[in-house]
């Protein structure tokens, strides 16, 4: 058995004008899933996770989560139930410690105790340790990336989503993010927004190939790279 499903979108659109974003799209995940998102530019995946996120609202259908109708409420409302959100804009403080920040994040859902304990727990479950006491701003971009899932996991989510994590990093940064994300998959649900097919070949299981607003394929990494209509319009027209 997969469990339960534990977040669905029902025939979601998200329109810009004449522009058909996100068309119709049905799409359900389950309990304890690693799921990733992928397509090219333009394909729509952001948007949809945007309307996931709160971060629009969707110009039809809705979006469910645990059986609570969340289309059109706002990010802090979707948080509150418990979903750990990181988008494509930085989040951190820049003039405190990487302890310090994830400290609010925690506090932010928990009493001070507890918000102790948590911050403890995510640093060195995020090996963030030897830069507990560093200033946020003065960290390396894939540092500061580390810091803000440390702030998502902080928060104790059971379902987190995440758009493009990796962006903008070195490939050691990418191989240490994509252990990161597998250990946070461990107690989260997840969705993760990528472009980069190394990383998401990293930390799959199932994977949803956007295309003109649109689900063209949801399997394993390995279906997908030989797939010939994800090779036309994600890969190019040779394998990679």
């Amino acid at each position: 058995m997969k469990g339960e499903i534990v977040l669905e979108a029902r025939d979601l659109s998200m329109h810009f004008g004449g522009v058909h974003a996100v068309d119709q799209v049905n799409f359900a995940l389950w309990d304890n899933e690693l799921r990733c998102l992928i397509g090219p530019n333009g394909a729509g995946k952001s948007t949809f996770f945007k309307c996931l996120t709160g971060q629009h609202v969707p110009t039809h259908g809705d979006v469910v989560i645990r059986d609570v109708h969340v289309a059109g409420r706002e990010p802090h409302q979707i948080a509150r139930l418990g979903v750990g959100i990181k988008t494509q804009v930085p989040n951190v403080f820049d003039g405190l410690s990487v302890e310090e920040n994830i400290w609010l994040s925690a506090r932010r859902w928990h009493k001070a105790q507890r918000a102790k304990v948590l911050t403890q727990e995510t640093l060195e479950r995020l090996a963030l340790g030897d830069i507990r006491s560093a200033i946020v701003g003065t960290l390396a971009h894939g540092q500061r990336q580390w810091v803000e899932l440390g702030m998502v996991v902080a928060a104790e989510p059971w379902l987190v989503l995440l758009d493009e994590p990796a962006a903008g990093m070195t490939h050691e940064e990418v191989e240490t993010t994509a252990e990161l994300i597998r250990e946070v998959n461990k107690t989260a649900t997840m969705i993760v927004v990528e472009h980069d097919m190394q990383f998401i070949r990293m930390i799959s299981n199932k994977v949803t190939v956007f295309h003109e607003g649109r689900i063209l394929i949801e399997d394993t990494m390995d279906v997908i790279s030989a797939d010939e209509r994800v090779r036309e319009v994600y890969l190019g027209h040779k394998s990679q």
